[in-house]
């Protein structure tokens, strides 16, 4: 595996995104964690998971400047492998810890909520869905998965307004569970998911789906229409103007 790292410690996988500087995910990191969470569903001798980043990054979300120069069947592919990345981890039903240990805005983000405890790297660092001032229709399935732990109404605004919030502003929020010194992140976190595999496995696994029944429905559910429209923004002037500022400004850091 190129873009991640995976470790096992006492049954437990310790999943680590090692792409680039800021963990950007393209087609290769995506393809990677959906096949290694496959994997580790069905490997009896794992027993939970923890997705965690390196530096200052969980992850800075999707790989803009790789996307953008995509042809259309390109884009349309990577975007149905996300939502299919999306339906996979949701309905990961074992044990999934993300700790967040640096930034974290848009498809970072959507890894971390998809998880079932999320600590998160005390510090200067972002987290939130601001994909709506990129220019980038959010699909239903995705806001499902916000609205799941930030409410409804926190979240339609949240998302509306672009909004990414401090360490201390998630808490408070919902959309974190626990703050941790960044040194000892991976620590807190592991304390926390040992918590949830010393339980009886399949009593808590299938009390897990049973919680997430209308999320994993939201997920898998045909979103050929949202795509379409997704798609249709995607190539709008507006949002590839915007997209292109975007990647001026990263390209000169």
């Amino acid at each position: 595996m190129n873009t991640i790292r995976v470790t096992i410690k006492d049954h437990l996988s310790i999943i680590t995104l090692d792409r680039g500087k800021s963990n950007a995910m393209n087609r290769e990191m995506i393809t990677e964690l959906n096949d290694i969470l496959k994997n580790i569903s069905s490997d009896q001798n794992i027993a939970g998971a923890m997705i965690t980043g390196k530096d200052h990054f969980f992850s800075a979300g999707l790989d803009l400047i790789e996307l953008y120069n995509y042809n259309e069947q390109e884009v349309a592919s990577f975007w149905k492998l996300f939502l299919e990345f999306t339906a996979t981890i949701t309905a990961f039903k074992k044990p999934l810890i993300a700790a967040i240990n640096g930034h974290s805005p848009a498809g970072g983000c959507v890894i971390a909520l998809a998880c079932d405890y999320r600590v998160m790297a005390e510090g200067n660092y972002i987290i939130g869905l601001n994909e709506v001032p990129v220019g980038i229709i959010v699909p239903n399935s995705i806001f499902s998965l916000y609205a799941f732990w930030l409410g409804k109404g926190n979240a339609s605004r949240s998302l509306l307004e672009g909004k990414l919030f401090t360490p201390d502003e998630a808490l408070k929020i919902g959309l974190v569970d626990e703050l941790a010194n960044p040194a000892s992140i991976l620590t807190a976190a592991e304390r926390k998911i040992r918590k949830y595999m010393s339980m009886e496995r399949n009593t808590w696994e299938q009390s897990k789906l049973n919680i997430r029944e209308d999320l994993i429905r939201a997920t898998t559910a045909d979103q050929s229409e949202s795509l379409e429209l997704m798609l249709k923004q995607w190539w709008s002037p507006a949002t590839r103007s915007i997209l292109k500022t975007i990647i001026d400004n990263l390209q000169k850091k």
